[in-house]
């Protein structure tokens, strides 16, 4: 565990004087698992990517049962280009493996925070904070006002035929 992250995170929740929930499970850096551990389903998860768009990265925030929707960022942001980060351009960006990236830019990670407006529909977030053996669990207009996230349409349900992602870094296998 980074616990520079899980601590920030921790302390950045705390001095925002927003109620969550902590949850210890076993190591979860899938979304599917981390939702089982958590007791919750996976449609309240958040799905924390870091994806480059043109020359800058940034954290995209999705509901975990869903697929990032490059075509839609793209066109939200003016960008001709994304992908995701390679898992060291990950390491280096956050201090963070793959799977225990929490949702939040800064104060807590430094890379410019979207969220897709789909989150909103919920009325909790669950995410890993920092850790793929800590969760927290949160109202989503809490997590709103403290993340101030930018909004974006930036997900799609998956569809039959969709390519598994790697479990290392939520890529696609094409």
């Amino acid at each position: 565990m980074d616990e520079s992250v899980h601590t920030r995170l921790l302390r950045f929740l705390d001095q925002a004087r927003v109620a969550y929930r902590t949850v210890e499970h076993p190591p979860a850096g899938r979304s599917v698992d981390a939702a089982a551990a958590r007791g919750e389903s996976l449609e309240i998860g958040g799905k924390a990517l870091v994806v480059k768009i043109d020359d800058v990265f940034a954290l995209c925030v999705l509901r975990a049962h869903q697929r990032l929707d490059s075509g839609a960022l793209r066109r939200a942001l003016k960008a001709s280009r994304t992908r995701f980060a390679s898992r060291a351009e990950l390491l280096e960006l956050t201090g963070l493996e793959p799977g225990t990236v929490p949702p939040f830019g800064p104060p807590v990670l430094g890379l410019p925070l979207l969220l897709d407006r789909g989150v909103l529909d919920n009325e909790r977030i669950a995410f890993n904070a920092g850790s793929l053996e800590h969760s927290i669990v949160m109202d989503v207009a809490d997590y709103v006002r403290c993340a101030r996230p930018r909004l974006v349409d930036l997900a799609r349900d998956p569809v039959p035929g969709d390519a598994p992602t790697t479990p290392e870094t939520g890529a696609r296998r094409d």
